[in-house]
Order: structure tokens, then C-alpha cells, then sequence
């Protein structure tokens, strides 16, 4: 029962992250922070595609993870894997999202919004998609510092750094979905246990 249940928990947040990025991202080159901003980067600049790049980036962050914090490795590699093969599946949702002709700035809402909903979903049950917010934990623990923090470091960064290499890239746009995406997953995690319950029920 656990198993599936963690199986049916991956496979819906991965959904909603795959859908946040085709369907609302990649339609007006909006950037996400962390490893899925540095596949966005790669992708608007190279044309290659976001998930397997996500997987590629995350690889040599998961061997750390395996040597330094094993813990790390187990609760992200699952989320990690089918994440990235769920991005590219869903591709073809930037049709649908080039076709709603959703302003630039509902975009950056509506996909930070689901983005963040599928990762605060894996996270409640302690999944992570991994990538550089696992980095930044492992960064935060050896430093004992807010991985929060951490995390937001990043993504600022690379979100930055993204705007100022392609132009399409609208820097405060980006900044949107950054916050979106960590407004979700924070209001998520925190969602009472007994809350969750009740709703099941």
C-alpha cells in the first residue's frame, strides 16, 4: 500500500510540474530557479529537450548525494528519474498553452502555481525531484543554514543569469514564477496532517 501510494504521489507531481513547464513556461520563455531553470536555459539557447537536460544536471548532484547523504539520494532518485521522463512526454502541451493566449504574467502565476503544487506534493511525502534545490539542502546542512534560504539563493541566481544571456527572457516574469513556485510548495508542506485527513475522509 505504501509503495502504491508513493508511486500515485509521483506520478501526480510530476504531471502538474510537466504541465506548469510546457504549458505555461515554455510558451513565453519564462525560467524556473534550479536545475529545471538551468534545462530552460539550455533549451531556449541549444533547442534541446528540458527533461533529459534535467536529468543530466541532477546526475552528478545525486553521486554527491550518495557519497556525502545517503538519505538525500533515497527520497530524491525515484522523483528525480520520472520527472524528467514526464517533462518531455508532455512536450506537446506548449501547443495548448501558445494557443490560450494567457498573458505572460499568468503564465509565470499558472505555472509556478502547478509547479509548485507537484513538488509540494512529493514533498509532504518526503520525494524530492532533486536537482540544485538538493544541492542547496546538502549546501545548508554542511553550513548548518536555512535550506530555504539556500534554495532561494540559487534560483535567483540562475534565473538572473538566464535573463542576461537570452533576450526573450523577461527577468521580473521569471522572478514571478520563482516566487509562485516557492509560495506553493511552502503553503503544501505546511498543510496540517490532520487537515489532509479530514479532507480524505
Amino acid at each position: 500500500m505504501y509503495l502504491l501510494q508513493k508511486a500515485l504521489t509521483i506520478l501526480i507531481g510530476s504531471f502538474l510540474v510537466a504541465c506548469g513547464v510546457n504549458a505555461f513556461l515554455l510558451p513565453h520563455s519564462l525560467l524556473d530557479g534550479g536545475a529545471l531553470g538551468i534545462s530552460l536555459i539550455f533549451h531556449y539557447v541549444l533547442d534541446v529537450k528540458v527533461g533529459m537536460t534535467f536529468l543530466l544536471i541532477s546526475i552528478p548532484i545525486f553521486v554527491l548525494a550518495w557519497i556525502f547523504y545517503r538519505s538525500f539520494f533515497y527520497n530524491g532518485i525515484h522523483g528525480m528519474l520520472f520527472s524528467s521522463l514526464i517533462i518531455d512526454v508532455c512536450y506537446p502541451l506548449q501547443i495548448i498553452g501558445r494557443e490560450t493566449l494567457l498573458s505572460p504574467l499568468v503564465s509565470a502565476a499558472c505555472g509556478g502555481i502547478l509547479i509548485g503544487s507537484g513538488v509540494g506534493i512529493m514533498l509532504r511525502h518526503d520525494i524530492s525531484i532533486g536537482g540544485t534545490d538538493l544541492l542547496a539542502q546538502m549546501i545548508a546542512k554542511k553550513m548548518t543554514i536555512n535550506p530555504g534560504i539556500m534554495i532561494l539563493i540559487i534560483d535567483f541566481l540562475i534565473v538572473s543569469v538566464g535573463s542576461y544571456l537570452i533576450q526573450s527572457v523577461h527577468l521580473l516574469l521569471s522572478v514571478t514564477t520563482v516566487l509562485f513556485v516557492g509560495l506553493t510548495t511552502s503553503m503544501i508542506v505546511s498543510i496540517s496532517p490532520k487537515a489532509v485527513d479530514m479532507h480524505t475522509q
